[in-house]
């Protein structure tokens, strides 16, 4: 995750609450980073960067990120990224750069405004992922497209140099991740960038908080859903519903025998309760993590000596393979 803005509940459905599945799953050792050289291809505070990647690191550990057990680091703290991402950057085309519909977003109509970091943003994703020999990548279907350029990317380094060097990362899916929507749409993602604070639920927000903002969520007149059938064009009380499932791990079935056709004053008490009682715990253990900076960045130290010891040598035998010497 980039250490952009505030992490929120769609960052932590969509994505956290998977990874941290991920750690417990066999015997694969699982490698967090706080993307922060991602971070800086667009606008950003310079004066913030250090702390929200400190705060970004906070909610993977809160979340349950285990650090005895995986490695979390700060992207910038490992050389090797920035190395290998030029090495692989010689032979990214630019025809399937031009491609990648995420700087087409990202630039939207400033295309050509854009800097070159934006534009090679998935040729440094590739070298995240394969300075690490990583054999699977949880992606979103926005990534998907990123993670084909890295397997292009591997395929021709090792079809040019004549070597099975590189692996072909395999995308891997946990099932349909939760969609979570804005408060005040339920067309639109739940987002950073969003101008209202009340769009979203951050990480960091307190109890009176969360409730103000459920409480203030956009519904629309009629009843709660009974069924699924009731969810068409009701696009607000789904995301509150869907919400409420992913928060409390009661199935939509149960929700609709519970709330269905009662008021969303009602359902919005319930959704409170069961936000908070997820939330809270998260939140308070990131708010003490981030009142002692000094431990979150031994943490991040620690993750990088680990990273270090892989990275380094992989970044010696590319280049080896390329042609260089040791000058």
């Amino acid at each position: 995750m980039q250490p952009t803005n505030q992490l929120h509940l769609g960052n932590y459905l969509g994505a956290l609450k998977n990874w941290v599945a991920l750690q417990n799953q066999g015997d694969a050792e699982c490698i967090y980073c706080v993307v922060d050289l991602h971070a800086i291809t667009q606008p950003y505070e310079r004066d913030n960067l250090a702390q929200a990647t400190r705060e970004v690191a906070a909610a993977y550990i809160a979340a349950g990120i285990d650090t005895d057990k995986s490695i979390l680091f700060a992207q910038s703290s490992v050389p090797g990224h920035s190395q290998l991402m030029w090495l692989l950057a010689t032979m990214a085309q630019i025809g399937k750069l031009d491609r990648m519909t995420q700087f087409k977003d990202k630039a939207g109509k400033n295309a050509e405004k854009a800097g070159l970091g934006l534009y090679s943003y998935p040729v440094l994703m590739a070298a995240d992922i394969l300075l690490y020999n990583a054999t699977h990548v949880p992606v979103g279907e926005d990534q998907k497209q990123h993670l084909e350029l890295t397997r292009d990317l591997a395929a021709t380094f090792n079809a040019r140099y004549a070597t099975d060097h590189f692996i072909q990362p395999e995308p891997y899916i946990m099932g349909a991740a939760a969609r979570v929507m804005s408060l005040r749409d339920g067309t639109s993602k739940m987002s950073k960038s969003a101008e209202s604070d009340m769009t979203r639920i951050n990480l960091t927000d307190d109890a009176d908080l969360i409730a103000k903002k459920i409480k203030k969520a956009k519904t629309d007149p009629e009843p709660v859903p009974a069924n699924e059938g009731e969810f068409e064009g009701r696009a607000e009380a789904k995301n509150l519903m869907v919400l409420y499932s992913e928060l409390s791990g009661e199935s939509l079935d149960d929700i609709f025998t519970q709330y269905g056709g009662k008021n969303f004053g009602d359902f919005k008490k319930g959704l409170i309760d069961v936000s908070v009682a997820h939330l809270e715990p998260i939140t308070q253990k990131m708010n003490k993590l981030m009142d002692n900076p000094d431990r979150i960045d031994e943490i991040l130290s620690k993750g990088t000596d680990k990273c270090q010891t892989i990275a380094a040598p992989m970044i010696e035998k590319t280049m080896n393979i390329m042609g260089f010497g040791k000058y």
